[in-house]
């Protein structure tokens, strides 16, 4: 998108009752945190005397949470998940993942500059995420991240977790925002699950944790740089404003 055209859809967004919201999925979205989570699920594996799963089987389970994580290790290894073995190895895994949160984790290359971008557009910027809520603040915050957000929710946050729409909806209203003005990014079928339950657009990025490819999905715009990510996202917000422009005129 050339500095007009930018600078043209600034002044659209920004003459808006609402400014316009991007949320944002956290794991495998803006922050490659697989090294960390891994590592965390193969310490607790090895504590219980199980072998260690390989980083590239792992790395597609990241994404639903901790719970999550646990179950498809076991199952991995041949072993039935139950519920009480699971929720002792789920608060052991917070509890070592809360102390090395942010050793090997990084921010994807390019999203300081995407969330710069966005910010100067006149978007407001918000996190939805699986991840418990005082998790994903303490990682933003060790990423130097945190305060480019006006809303930061996780499954816990509302009680409910992707793709369950009512996550979503809080985290736009979190952030000041309207859901009609609103769009998601993430990585994964349940970024793309919660944006249609919500009735909103969805840009997938092509290097998270998905075990399918994301273009698979039919999210509405594919991008594989965070250099991309602003031109998608304010072609998706025109068409919204255009579309809404639309039914009012009826």
């Amino acid at each position: 998108m050339s500095e007009n055209a930018l600078a043209l859809w600034a002044i659209m967004a920004t003459s808006a009752q609402a400014a316009p919201i991007v949320v944002f999925d956290l794991d495998g979205t803006l922050v490659d945190t697989a090294p960390d989570l891994i590592a965390t699920l193969n310490t607790i594996l090895t504590r219980e005397g199980l072998p260690p799963v390989p980083y590239g089987a792992a790395r597609n389970m990241v994404g639903g949470g901790a719970r999550h994580m646990i179950e498809r290790g076991l199952l991995a290894e041949g072993l039935m998940p139950k519920g009480a073995e699971v929720d002792r190895m789920c608060t052991a895994f917070i509890a070592h993942y809360a102390d090395h949160i942010a050793e090997r984790s990084r921010p994807f290359p390019g999203v300081e500059g995407a969330l710069d971008a966005l910010g100067r557009a006149g978007c407001r910027l918000a996190v939805c995420t699986n991840k418990l809520e005082w998790l994903s603040l303490k990682l933003l915050e060790a990423l130097r991240l945190r305060d480019r957000f006006a809303a930061i929710c996780g499954a816990d946050t509302f009680g409910v977790a992707k793709p369950d729409a009512a996550i979503l909806h809080g985290t736009v209203a979190r952030a000041g925002g309207s859901i009609d003005q609103a769009i998601m990014v993430g990585d994964a079928i349940t970024d793309i699950a919660v944006a249609r339950a919500a009735g909103i657009a969805v840009v997938a990025v092509d290097f998270g944790y998905s075990p399918t490819p994301v273009a698979d999905l039919a999210p509405d715009r594919v991008v594989s740089s965070f250099a991309r990510l602003p031109e998608a996202v304010f072609a998706l917000l025109g068409a919204q404003k255009d579309g809404f422009s639309q039914k009012v005129k009826r």
